[in-house]
């Protein structure tokens, strides 16, 4: 069966990615141009074009162009003792953590039994986002109990990450006690701040850390870019 005209245009351009003949950064021809190129319509030249972005490709930003997007590959593995800046510095990547902010709630049905604490419990909220090669791939929230962790937040800026800001409050070791994944797709404001298209779907991922004789010290729930991590399982990972 033949291919339709926009697939044609599409597998052209996405061939010149995978070639790297279209550099991460690189503005792509005007859509007139395009046109001109291929010798189709502005529908298929638009169709290809969205399929990219979709895929995490290209962004298409009203009034500058289309842009070609780093997409960075994360392989990270979940374990036992599960360290994001550790898995992605090995690959190479730089990693880079945004503040968002942070607040203290009062702990929902969720986060209670994570925790192993009483529904209303005060919580210290942390929010961050984190860049891989200066691509957003994740945004998050990690809870902590407030009575034994009333300032995380501002010790987390100083210690410059979780597991020495964990050491300051005399926590030398801390390992993962669950972890869930989910895919759906993206809310607005998800799409957003990772800098995706809109029906490019997200992962969620909850998580809890404990203490090495299991006691809870955290629930994290991060929000991924599907297109930009892949996840493994390796329960015995160091």
């Amino acid at each position: 069966m033949p291919k339709d005209t926009w697939t044609k245009v599409r597998d052209a351009i996405a061939s010149d990615l995978s070639r790297g003949l279209l550099k991460p950064g690189a503005r792509l021809p005007t859509e007139p141009e395009l046109i001109e190129r291929f010798g189709v319509g502005r529908h298929s030249v638009r169709r290809a074009l969205a399929d990219l972005a979709r895929e995490g490709r290209l962004s298409i930003e009203q009034g500058r162009g289309t842009f070609v997007l780093p997409t960075p590959t994360i392989e990270y593995a979940l374990g036992r003792r599960t360290r994001l800046r550790k898995h992605l510095t090995k690959q190479g990547i730089d990693v880079a953590g945004q503040a968002l902010g942070a607040e203290r709630v009062q702990a929902n049905e969720t986060a209670a039994a994570a925790l192993g604490i009483s529904v209303g419990a005060d919580l210290v909220v942390t929010r961050r986002l984190t860049h891989a090669d200066g691509v957003p791939v994740s945004f998050g929230s990690m809870h902590h109990e407030a009575a034994r962790f009333p300032d995380f937040p501002e010790r987390r800026g100083v210690m410059g990450s979780v597991s020495e800001t964990y050491r300051s409050y005399g926590i030398e070791d801390y390992v993962r006690g669950s972890t869930e994944i989910h895919a759906r797709p993206a809310h607005a404001a998800e799409s957003a701040i990772l800098r995706q298209h809109g029906e490019m779907p997200v992962l969620v991922v909850r998580a809890i850390d404990t203490l090495c004789d299991g006691t809870p010290i955290a629930f994290s729930e991060v929000i991924w870019s599907a297109a930009r991590v892949r996840f493994s399982f390796a329960p015995d990972e160091e």
